[in-house]
């Protein structure tokens, strides 16, 4: 078997707005909001968890990376001694230094290349090589709507050593996508196709492309949303996470919803809008008891991990399991053919404690059970 190259990139920055509820973290002013906000990078950490899984085949490839954070620090973490290939100006990167070392990985000829971020790195690595380079996102931004993406980190891994092993023989054309930050901050919600990516294909690590609600399941959609509120409790907090299907929630009760934020309600009352992690453990710490409801994210099935981070591992564990309200509308389950609901939180423990069957509410006291796929 001949020795395979394998490139990595690393946005530092990709997701840094994620637990503090800025929706995105593109651009220097909202990077240095949420670092002033006590935002701590998590790309390099979710590039070190999938570099882990290729650490057993080290044998069978070089890492050819960039510097620091960029690709040397997590690779070297995760006990791989990479080759520095790509130089940075400075240690405050940007998307052109993310174009540059695409652009210089595939000139040295890589065979896969590794990248962690969001939808805006997918967007540099497509600008810079198109489909000449077989690529693999790790997933680590807030937003991820493209289809170039492993699942979680640890798919990513796997992926990666199948192809360093030979055992991936398909490969497949994937959408880019990604939505204007500054009319999401707004409530305006409108994903776009920038271009394609080829990524190594096996359907049960790689996410699917997002999908919305269609407008005809709005029946349906109050229909959940009069049940999550005629079973509200007196004095308990109510977290809601993003999305449509949520959104019915505050709609039936009258108040307001950040689209793509999280509210909190207490006794049918708005009490926090478009909250962080910080403010939520606050009120989570105060409130007699607290319940979390969110929803599935069409055609990926995720329920953490995916623009809701503010809804942290840490808010996870003092809620608990069992204080969660899972919503969606049938047809998103019946549309993952039998395949299991997603976490990815970022906590590997906190993942598996969400592992399991779970009770999802799809229509005024309608439920049904359904796996959830945490490992």
């Amino acid at each position: 078997m001949s020795t395979k190259k394998i490139g990595l990139i690393v946005n530092p920055v990709a997701g840094l707005g994620g637990r503090v509820g800025l929706k995105g973290s593109d651009g220097a002013d909202i990077q240095a909001q949420a670092l002033a906000m006590g935002a701590k990078p998590e790309a390099p950490h979710r590039a070190e968890q999938a570099l882990a899984y290729l650490k057993p085949v080290a044998a069978a490839f070089t890492l050819l990376t960039c510097p620091g954070q960029m690709g040397a620090e997590p690779a070297r973490a995760a006990g791989l001694e990479p080759v520095v290939v790509v130089q940075v100006a400075s240690e405050q990167t940007t998307a052109e230094d993310t174009r540059r070392a695409a652009q210089e990985l595939r000139r040295q000829g890589v065979d896969l290349l590794l990248f962690a971020g969001g939808d805006g790195t997918a967007r540099d690595i497509y600008q810079a090589v198109g489909t000449d380079v077989l690529v693999l996102g790790i997933p680590a931004g807030v937003k991820i709507h493209s289809a170039v993406y492993a699942a979680t980190p640890r798919h990513a891994g796997e992926l990666a050593a199948l192809f360093v092993q030979g055992k991936v023989s398909s490969a497949r054309e994937c959408e880019v996508m990604d939505l204007d930050e500054d009319a999401v901050r707004q409530g305006i919600v409108a994903p776009k196709l920038f271009g394609y990516l080829k990524i190594p294909f096996q359907p049960r690590l790689v996410q699917s492309l997002k999908s919305p609600n269609p407008a005809s399941e709005r029946a349906t959609l109050e229909a959940i949303a009069y049940h999550v509120v005629d079973h509200m409790e007196d004095d308990c907090l109510y977290i809601i996470g993003p999305g449509t299907t949520t959104r019915a929630i505050t709609d039936v009760l009258g108040l307001p919803k950040t689209l793509i934020g999280v509210d909190v309600v207490q006794n049918r009352k708005l009490v926090a809008s478009d909250v962080g992690e910080k403010q939520l453990l606050e009120l989570v710490e105060a409130a007699p008891c607290a319940r979390i409801v969110a929803t599935i994210i069409g055609g990926q099935g995720f329920i953490f991990g995916r623009g809701n981070q503010q809804i942290s591992p840490a808010v996870l564990r003092k809620v608990g399991r069992d204080n969660l309200i899972i919503v969606s509308v049938p047809e998103k389950i019946y549309a993952l053919e039998g395949r299991p609901l997603l976490v990815d939180t970022g906590d590997p423990e906190v993942d598996r404690m969400l592992s399991g069957y779970i009770r999802i509410v799809t229509g005024y006291n309608h439920t049904m059970m359904y796996r959830v796929n945490g490992e």
